[in-house]
């Protein structure tokens, strides 16, 4: 969340940068008002508290009842309101950095750069689903008859093919420094309205298991970020780095009728994620080395990308910046998005009550980012199609041979 301070400082900047990410700017005027209920229904208990204690010592029974009766009746009204602030304050977004492009979705993102030519094939390409059920490692359909659709199973090479992935993302992530993780896929949820990630626009996409009360996690993210909640890390250990794999779960709700064949949006799928903490003046850097480790990796496996520059109206609730990765995708003859990274300054870390304790003593909140390393699905669609072949092949990238133990996916 925001800093109550900062929304009462600046009104109209908080506002404005509100209404680029496409909210109601009014939600700052009544979260004014609450804040200013809270804060004299506060002060109401703070007196009647100091009359408590002299009608104590004065040892009136019959003062002493209706003064008890008077504060319950404000601390009830302070905790509802206080309850009301806190959820409203909520529904306020973080504000985009005045560099984040403006407009209300994708059409205004920006093409920052481009690596890598787009392969010329001279026969007909196929996408990564006839790629797939041509070498037997994708099966849509037995998936189909026991989940449902969006759901697939990856077997022989297709399955080698994602834990070479996997061990690719996390040797490279360790020699950074990141400690790996193999986090919770279950998560509660007012850590995950913590997390910022369970908001009135996210709670249709998220399953929920209502008998324990527990939502499946949308990313490893989710229960990485709360590693360190209710804790003060000192400086000296900063930056924390860390590196998890996890399945996760999207209903993928709003997408109807979109992607709905293949691997590319399905509703569960494994990802390596990266998660760090920061001093605050460090986090743009940290931004921008996750987006040069994203980008080492495509350049090690390959895959012609473009980096992009997520506009106001298109990025997540929680980021102040978003640069995405879109891995060219010969089967589809565009670009389509495989990373993303998030840097979500103090938002998060305001609401898991994560701080860093300065050499001189003083505490502030550490400011986070999260991002992907390899969206393995995604990762392998682009594969398949950036490097199949005439006969039917598809040829394993270099830097996974070692891990696969062969150069090739053949036909049998």
């Amino acid at each position: 969340m925001l800093d109550i301070q900062l929304i009462r400082d600046n009104p109209d900047k908080v506002k404005d940068g509100v209404q680029k990410k496409g909210y109601d700017p009014k939600v700052v005027d009544r979260v004014l008002e609450l804040d200013k209920k809270r804060r004299g229904l506060l002060q109401e208990v703070e007196k009647v508290r100091q009359e408590r204690n002299e009608v104590a010592k004065k040892k009136d029974v019959k003062l002493g009842q209706q003064v008890k009766e008077e504060l319950k009746k404000l601390e009830a009204d302070l905790s509802k309101a206080t309850k009301d602030f806190e959820q409203t304050i909520y529904d306020i977004p973080n504000l985009p950095f005045d560099d984040v492009p403006v407009g209300k979705d994708e059409s205004a993102n920006k093409v920052l750069r481009k690596w890598g030519k787009p392969k010329k094939f001279d026969f007909k390409v196929r996408d990564h689903i006839e790629i797939g059920e041509r070498l037997g490692i994708i099966d849509l359909k037995t998936a189909a008859k026991v989940s449902g659709t969006r759901f697939s199973y990856l077997k022989g090479d297709a399955a080698l093919l994602e834990f070479a992935l996997v061990k690719l993302a996390f040797d490279t992530l360790v020699k950074k420094g990141f400690t790996p993780v193999v986090p919770p896929t279950m998560i509660r949820p007012d850590v995950f309205t913590k997390m910022a990630r369970l908001g009135k626009n996210d709670k249709d996409d998220r399953y929920h298991l209502p008998k324990d009360d527990l939502y499946l996690v949308g990313s490893a993210e989710h229960t990485l970020g709360p590693l360190h909640m209710d804790e003060t890390i000192p400086e000296g250990k900063l930056p924390i780095r860390y590196a998890g794999f996890s399945t996760s779960f999207r209903r993928e709700a709003g997408s109807y009728g979109k992607d709905t064949k293949g691997i590319l949006r399905v509703h569960q799928f494994d990802k390596v994620e990266m998660e760090s903490f920061t001093v605050p003046e460090d986090s743009t850097k940290e931004q921008e080395l996750i987006v040069s480790i994203q980008e080492d990796l495509m350049q090690q496996l390959g895959i012609p990308y473009q980096v992009i520059d997520i506009s106001t109206g298109d990025m997540g609730a929680p980021n102040v910046k978003q640069i995405d990765i879109e891995a060219w995708m010969p089967g589809q003859g565009k670009y389509r998005e495989t990373h993303t990274s998030d840097l979500m300054t103090d938002y998060q870390a305001r609401r898991l009550n994560t701080r860093v304790r300065r050499k001189d003593g003083s505490t502030e909140f550490v400011h986070m980012n999260d991002a992907t390393a390899l969206a393995i699905g995604r990762t392998i669609i682009a594969i398949l199609e950036n490097n199949q072949q005439k006969d039917g092949s598809v040829v394993i990238p270099e830097v996974l041979r070692p891990y696969m133990g062969k150069d090739k996916i053949s036909p049998k």
